[in-house]
């Protein structure tokens, strides 16, 4: 089992702690207003990394946004690890199968 301290090898559960741990007391206090705005911006860096070449800062715009999102969860005192399961343990929400036979125009 890795080191949930190291960073290396993180599950959703010990990568929502970690960011709770680092970072809890502050986004309490930007509230989650604040911190959705701050996520906000952050899916903007990632949509331009999208449309670069740039692999390096592809890879940190996606994590700053996972990490953007598990901070407002964690204000928002949801447990993502619960809600993913909960949602999508079972197959496509929409169809209900492991492989997605939604049609493409689907939001499933």
């Amino acid at each position: 089992m890795a080191d949930s301290d190291s960073g290396e090898g993180l599950s959703i559960q010990d990568l929502q702690q970690h960011i709770h741990r680092m970072y809890y007391d502050k986004d309490v206090a930007r509230g989650v207003d604040g911190t959705f705005m701050w996520l906000m911006e952050e899916v903007g860096e990632l949509a331009s990394a999208l449309r670069g070449d740039d692999r390096e800062n592809l890879k940190e715009e996606f994590a700053d946004v996972i990490a953007w999102l598990f901070t407002i969860a964690n204000v928002a005192d949801v447990n993502l690890a619960d809600a993913l399961a909960a949602k999508y343990g079972n197959g496509c929400p929409g169809c209900g199968k492991f492989e997605c036979t939604c049609s493409l125009d689907e939001k499933p």
